[in-house]
């Protein structure tokens, strides 16, 4: 009787532990659902408006919950539990369904999800922030949803929640995703502003300096038949371009009995008495007059009968003068490595005891005058638009050529006198040895 007790006893013990562990699996084997679709938005009740609390893409796994109606309540891996419409899920098993006053649900599962929501989204409201750039706010957080409205450059937005790189904002009575990079704070808006006002401004002064240069520069005109356009304010200085009589420049500044001046895209000086307000009115006399005072400059030099020359002496000279062919040319320096033309001339006539004025017109008075055919190595030749303005000096060193300073360019250096420059400025020539 005792042995029948105790198998009854163990077949109801084994009984009872089949049951527990069928209602413990019914318990724990949870219904599971697959996205079926590319975007599915788990929204905060059980309504197409309501809020979206995360974005599900396709294959993503939920717990089913439970059924309402044409929705699944759900909840995902991070514990976010909210519907999902049963279109979008694809679910294991079958799950019950039930029946409950909407409205509760939806303010039951409200506070639920509060606090997750929270913690998967960096949520900051009634922020205010500026659109960078026309755009469109969407109905949802992807770039292929549908668009609701435009949004302007500038406009002022306030923002409702954010959810990765997408915010949601509210825009007078209408909200909708944008990208949070189309948005900037109010404090980097009036960086902004700020840095095209400074930028405008800056725009503004240099169109006034420039407006205020060209109001000060006027044109003025070759007053001379031949005008040498200087590197320097000095007749010493290397010659930048010749221009002809009534040559229009532009006459950028005025200083210490010099222009500066603009012409043919070059810069460089032109004495003031040089230039005139209006053109010069050339007629047949002023022709005549400019022939006659060449005639006359040549005729001055023929009836002076040059002395006997020392070919030997002008030789040495000329050798000497020669080696220094290469240095460099520099305003007011007279040697011992650099030269303007007339301190060259100077230096070299020094080193065999003769001494000149310092300057290439000083010079035309040195010596005695010598006619171009009668020119002889060691001669002094001088260059400019007349004898009164002879600008530069060389020393002949036969063959049609001489040696100088020829401007900081090139040095000292030789040159012809029997073509361009130099034949067509030729005034005079003195000897002095």
């Amino acid at each position: 009787m005792k042995r029948k007790n105790l198998i009854r006893n163990i077949l109801m013990i084994a009984l009872l532990g089949i049951a527990i562990m069928f209602f413990t699996n019914g318990i724990f084997a949870a219904n599971m659902a697959k996205i079926i679709v590319e975007t599915a938005n788990l929204r905060e009740t059980a309504d197409e408006e309501s809020r979206i609390l995360v974005q599900l893409s396709l294959n993503d796994e939920v717990e089913v919950l439970q059924k309402q109606d044409n929705w699944y309540q759900v909840k995902t891996k991070n514990n976010v539990t909210g519907y999902l419409r049963e279109d979008l899920i694809e679910v294991s098993g079958d799950v019950e369904e039930v029946e409950t006053n909407q409205e509760e649900a939806n303010n039951e599962l409200a506070t639920e999800t509060t606090t997750e929501v929270n913690e998967t989204s960096e949520t900051e409201t009634s922020a205010t922030r500026i659109v960078k750039e026309d755009t469109k706010l969407k109905i949802v957080p992807a770039i292929n949803a549908t668009d609701i409205i435009d949004v302007k450059q500038n406009d002022e937005v306030i923002i409702v929640e954010t959810i990765g790189d997408w915010v949601c904002i509210e825009k007078e009575t209408t909200k909708g995703w944008i990208r949070a990079d189309k948005l900037m704070t109010v404090e980097e808006k009036e960086k902004q502003d700020e840095e095209a006002k400074a930028k405008e401004e800056a725009e503004k002064q240099a169109s006034e300096e420039q407006q205020e240069t060209s109001e000060t520069t006027k044109t003025m005109y070759v007053n001379s038949t031949t005008v040498n356009v200087r590197e320097e304010m000095s007749k010493e200085s290397g010659i930048v371009v010749q221009i002809s009589q009534n040559t229009a420049v532009e006459v950028i500044s005025e200083e210490g009995g010099w222009y500066k001046v603009k012409v043919n895209g070059k810069e460089g000086y032109i004495a003031t008495n040089l230039l005139s307000n209006e053109k010069t009115e050339v007629t047949a006399s002023s022709r005549g007059s400019t022939v006659a005072r060449r005639e006359q400059n040549k005729s001055e030099e023929n009836k002076t009968t040059a002395p006997a020359s020392n070919p030997q002496k002008g030789a040495t000279v000329v050798e000497t003068a020669k080696k220094y062919i290469g240095y460099s040319y520099k305003y007011g320096a007279s040697g011992p490595t650099s030269f303007d033309c007339s301190g060259f001339t100077t230096y070299i006539f020094k080193q065999h005891g003769i001494s000149l004025n310092r300057t290439a017109k000083g010079q035309y008075s040195n010596g005695v005058a010598v006619s171009r055919a009668n020119l002889q190595p060691g001669d002094l030749v001088m260059f400019g638009p007349s004898v009164s303005g002879i600008n530069h000096v060389g020393i002949y060193i036969g063959g049609g050529k001489i040696v100088h300073a020829a401007n900081p360019s090139r040095g000292v250096t030789t040159d012809t006198i029997n073509s361009g420059y130099y034949n067509n400025n030729y005034v005079g020539a003195r000897r002095v040895l």
